[in-house]
C-alpha cells in the first residue's frame, strides 16, 4: 500500500457505488462487492472469537486465517490480482488433519453450541459458507480463482471442527440433535 487512508468519510458512495481496488467503481450491491462484505463478517466474527480464552495453536492459526481473508478481500477488490493460492488452502487442510486427529467420529448432527467459542466458531463457519455461496454467484459472471473457492469451503469445514475441539478443550459436550421420533 503506497499511501494510508487520511479520511474515512470520503461522501463517493452516497450514489450507493464503490471503488475497487482497482479503480473502478460499481453498484454497493454488486455480487463482487457482496462477496467483499461476507468475508469481511467472517473476519470479524473471527476477530471476536479470539476475544474468547483459546489454546495457544487455535488462536495462531485464527490469526493466519484473519490475514488470508484480508489478502482474500484483496484479491476480490482488485480483478485479475491473485493473492489466495494453494499454499493457502494446504494450511487449511493441514490445520483441519491436526485438529480432526484427537476428536471422536461423528455419529450424529450437531447442533451449534456447546461452550461460547465453540458456538462462535459456528457462526463463523455459516458466515463461511454464505462466503463461499457467494463467490460461487460472482464466478457465474466474472473470473474467481478456484483457491478463493477452495479457501472459503476449507475454512468451513475447520471452523465446524475447531467447534468440535473447543467443546473438548473446554470440557463442554458438543449438543446433538435429537431426532423428531427421539424427542
Amino acid at each position: 500500500m503506497t499511501h494510508r487512508l487520511s479520511t474515512i468519510t470520503t461522501r463517493t458512495g452516497d450514489d450507493g457505488s464503490t471503488g475497487l481496488g482497482d479503480g473502478s467503481r460499481v453498484a454497493k450491491d454488486c455480487p463482487r462487492v457482496r462477496l467483499l462484505g461476507e468475508v469481511d463478517e467472517l473476519n470479524s466474527h473471527l476477530g471476536v472469537l479470539l476475544c474468547e480464552t483459546l489454546p495457544d495453536a487455535a488462536r495462531a492459526a485464527l490469526v493466519d486465517t484473519q490475514h488470508d481473508l484480508f489478502d482474500l478481500g484483496g484479491e476480490i477488490a482488485v480483478p485479475g490480482y491473485q493473492a489466495i493460492g494453494e499454499i493457502q488452502v494446504l494450511r487449511l487442510e493441514s490445520w483441519l488433519a491436526t485438529l480432526n486427529a484427537d476428536l471422536p467420529p461423528l455419529r450424529e448432527f450437531i447442533l451449534p453450541g456447546g461452550c461460547r467459542a465453540a458456538a462462535l466458531a459456528h457462526v463463523g463457519r455459516a458466515v463461511a459458507r454464505r462466503a463461499e455461496r457467494q463467490a460461487v454467484t460472482l464466478a457465474r459472471e466474472d473470473i474467481v480463482s478456484p483457491h478463493v473457492l477452495h479457501y472459503l469451503n476449507r475454512l468451513s469445514d475447520v471452523l465446524f471442527v475447531l467447534a468440535r475441539h473447543l467443546n473438548v478443550a473446554a470440557g463442554a459436550a458438543d449438543v446433538l440433535w435429537r431426532h423428531p421420533g427421539g424427542r
